[in-house]
């Protein structure tokens, strides 16, 4: 026998309210004020060019020089590699990075960067809004200050540490902030 479409929505939203409420339960007992740290300790993916945002950022540089948000805002772009030879074309062009980074500039080609942070399939997520809002870089991605290889050091991706931010900050927590799925014709 067939289940009905209309069990199948009927479970479906059971299911997600269940892991709401519990996800709302866990984060009430939560009173760290700081993104958790990513417990699976992911390594930084290997990058076409090594960089150090510690050393860079050691330099004066801040995250909005190098990583534009364009529209809809959802993912930082990487700078271009012409941004790059700003400093590059005078600074440091015996290291061999430097060579490759100015054979990418020749050539006209991006660099083929590594995305560290991925936002999941079924989540409308916008780096505009949470910058409009004041929220910092390093709130989400940890201390880049510090790092010279990026890597996932936050759980930042994970609905529970979302929830919980927009919690403490009195942020919208409804599901509808976050997630346009399930639509409302889908629920018929």
């Amino acid at each position: 026998m067939k289940p009905r479409h209309g069990s199948l929505v009927a479970l479906l939203l059971f299911t997600i309210a269940s892991l709401l409420v519990f996800s709302v339960a866990v984060s009430s007992q939560t009173v760290n004020q700081e993104v958790a740290k990513n417990p699976m300790h992911p390594a930084a993916p290997e990058q076409p060019i090594p960089y150090s945002h510690k050393k860079h950022l050691a330099l004066g540089l801040e995250c909005q020089i190098c990583h534009g948000g364009p529209d809809p805002g959802s993912q930082m772009t990487f700078p271009p590699t012409t941004a790059c030879m700003t400093c590059h074309a005078s600074v440091a062009t015996n290291k061999p990075a430097i060579r490759k980074l100015t054979e990418f500039a020749k050539s006209g080609q991006p660099i083929p960067w590594v995305r560290v942070y991925k936002v999941l399939p079924g989540v409308n997520w916008t780096h505009r809004k949470h910058l409009e809002a004041g929220v910092h870089c390093e709130t989400c991605h940890g201390e880049v200050a510090q790092m010279d290889r990026m890597s996932e050091v936050t759980s930042v991706i994970t609905m529970y540490v979302c929830l919980d931010c927009h919690q403490k900050s009195k942020a919208n927590t409804t599901c509808e902030a976050c997630h346009s799925w399930p639509r409302a014709e889908d629920a018929r």
